[in-house]
């Protein structure tokens, strides 16, 4: 996904916040949302919009203006009825992905079934790497090799297909190395560099975690 779309966070606990600090340092725009005035207050300087609103209310949802919002992360684990209403009331004013925060496999499936796109568990995956695939866009996934270095599986953008890797230059233009090609679910590691990409591939390539955004 690209910063260019706009998130909203409900719940900001510790993994919602680093969410949406995550989000908004990535100069995505963020409505930071949590039913504690003393949470908010302590957020607000780390996310410039954040509001103490009932998010299981649905008058409320709307004047907050989550119909415009591209992507909603609800994290409030602990509170599962307010995690169900949150996530049908933006599926009901077109949020387009909703992702939810889940305390086990169980409410994982529940809050699938009431419309959340994606569910996570957070000893599975951080706020700070969710936030990070949401930033870069075609990203499929994002492993952190070292603060500075990143290896992710890159989707094949449509003016790239019919172009081999020597044409691209992907090194050159973005600073990435390819090191495997994925099509068909098997990764292919020897790489013919005149062979013409195809967009049903994805690349998985190593880069600078700092130059990422310029492959949005």
């Amino acid at each position: 996904m690209s910063s260019k779309q706009s998130y909203a966070v409900f719940g900001l606990g510790r993994y919602g916040r680093s969410v949406a600090r995550e989000l908004a340092a990535g100069g995505a725009e963020v409505l930071a949302v949590d039913m504690d005035e003393d949470i908010v207050n302590a957020a607000i300087a780390d996310i410039p919009y954040c509001k103490c609103a009932n998010v299981t209310d649905p008058e409320v949802m709307r004047q907050l203006g989550v119909a415009n919002v591209d992507v909603a992360i609800i994290s409030m684990a602990g509170n599962l009825e307010a995690s169900v209403m949150a996530t049908m009331l933006c599926k009901e004013l077109g949020v387009k992905t909703v992702i939810v925060k889940c305390s086990s496999e169980m409410n994982c499936k529940i809050l699938s079934k009431v419309g959340a796109d994606r569910t996570v568990l957070p000893e599975s995956e951080s706020g700070v790497r969710l936030a990070k695939n949401l930033l870069t866009s075609g990203l499929i996934d994002l492993i952190e090799l070292s603060p500075d270095v990143s290896m992710v599986e890159l989707d094949v953008r449509p003016e790239w297909a019919g172009k081999s890797l020597r044409e691209l230059d992907l090194r050159r233009k973005y600073g990435i190395n390819v090191v495997a090609i994925m099509q068909d679910g098997a990764a292919h590691v020897t790489i013919d560099p005149e062979k013409p990409l195809q967009t049903s591939m994805q690349l998985v390539v190593i880069a600078n975690t700092a130059r990422l955004s310029k492959l949005v």
